[in-house]
């Protein structure tokens, strides 16, 4: 890749990464804190809370990334940085949940993943653009597992109040990076694009898409019970950093070499369908875990070692199988249904929760995998280009 590549690659996947940050930063210690608010022992409005900015965001990325083609990718990406700074400090100064609620939602407005993504495409040569696109994935991977780590750090020393204004924070701080390191983006050229329905029911997305979904489904199903348990088995929401740290680590550790198999050895079928497996196989175990620390720290190492493997294959397979004139509608869908995952999981986690238990969300959770394992193994593998 060329200097301005890499600088474009490395900067974009700090804007997302800062974006995704101030999300996941809420994810293991929300369901804690939620009963100290007016309305917060309801385990749906819990729910619902993780999730309601899935739901907005799924309304905005095609619109968002749509927008991004008429009024060039960094001003639309700057007013979704702007609203979700908004939301979070709406929801910084919230006194019940469903003032929560509300910053969630308004977060949720700046959906800004598309175009981001898309100028990652505008400023990317076609043979280079897989390695940009598995860079943000990872990005968002890496995010994830700093966030179980330090947030109830940052729990315990600022509040759930705290961590809202730092992700609003984090937010502005990205806008300075985009208007102040990220290269000029190129002028859109309008060329010839497939039909909109053309992608939305392409055989090989649509598997990847329903995937995506899945994911988000487990990721945030999977914080409406786990940091209950942890309170649950003896261990204080300040101290969750013990059981995420060392499973985080051992997940990276794992995950890279599998990433590198599959890039480099055109692997990429079989290390796809394995980790899914492997998300099953947790689901399932989570169903019958026994409560103890270890038990569930395990489990949730496992799991941390199939989402990072998705969250970097998967937006690599899309930029490779999508149309050459639609890149941008596939990533808009692609994005639209990871948001509706967030929702979802949010949602329906809270529902089966406050109605069925803890094993219901499991459960679920263990059904949606199992259908993205049967429709993984029917998919054929993107071909490798080759770098120059």
């Amino acid at each position: 890749m060329t200097r301005e590549e890499r600088r474009a690659g490395a900067s974009l996947a700090a804007i997302f990464g800062l974006r995704m940050l101030g999300l996941f930063l809420i994810l293991p210690v929300f369901s804690v804190y939620a009963p100290t608010l007016a309305g917060g022992n309801d385990v749906l409005m819990v729910g619902l809370a993780l999730g309601a900015y899935g739901l907005t965001q799924a309304f905005f990325q095609i619109p968002y990334g749509m927008a991004s083609d008429r009024f060039g990718r960094k001003p639309v990406i700057v007013v979704g940085l702007l609203l979700f700074a908004a939301g979070s400090f709406v929801a910084a100064t919230a006194d019940d949940i469903y003032w929560v609620i509300a910053g969630r939602v308004i977060q949720g407005a700046g959906a800004i993943s598309a175009a981001v993504t898309a100028l990652a495409a505008d400023l990317t040569r076609e043979q280079h653009r897989t390695k940009i696109m598995a860079m943000i994935g990872s990005t968002i991977g890496l995010m994830f597992a700093v966030s179980l780590v330090i947030a109830p750090l940052l729990y315990t020393a600022v509040g759930m109040p705290g961590i809202f204004a730092l992700t609003g924070i984090l937010a502005l701080a990205a806008i300075v990076l985009l208007l102040k390191v990220v290269p000029a983006a190129p002028a859109i050229v309008v060329q010839g694009r497939a039909p909109f329905a053309s992608v939305l029911f392409h055989g090989q997305l649509a598997r990847l898409n329903f995937g995506v979904l899945a994911l988000h489904i487990m990721q945030t199903a999977l914080w409406v019970v786990v940091p209950p348990m942890l309170v649950s088995a003896g261990l204080p929401a300040g101290e969750h950093w013990k059981i995420y740290l060392p499973s985080v680590l051992v997940s990276f550790a794992v995950m890279i070499p599998a990433i590198i198999a599959a890039e480099k050895y055109d692997r990429m079928k079989i290390i796809f369908v394995s980790a899914i497996l492997l998300l099953f196989v947790v689901q399932l175990g989570l169903v019958v875990v026994s409560g103890g620390l270890y038990a569930i720290g395990f489990w949730l190492m496992l799991f941390f070692v199939g989402f990072n493997i998705m969250e970097a294959l998967q937006p690599s397979m899309i930029s490779r199988l999508a149309p050459a004139g639609a890149k941008g509608a596939a990533l808009g869908i692609y994005n639209t249904t990871q948001s509706l995952g967030l929702f979802f999981g949010g949602a329906a986690g809270g529902w089966l929760l406050k109605h069925f238990g803890p094993s219901a969300v499991q459960g679920f959770c263990a059904a949606i995998a199992g259908i993205w394992l049967l429709l993984a193994l029917t998919m054929t593998a993107p071909a490798r280009k080759p770098s120059t």
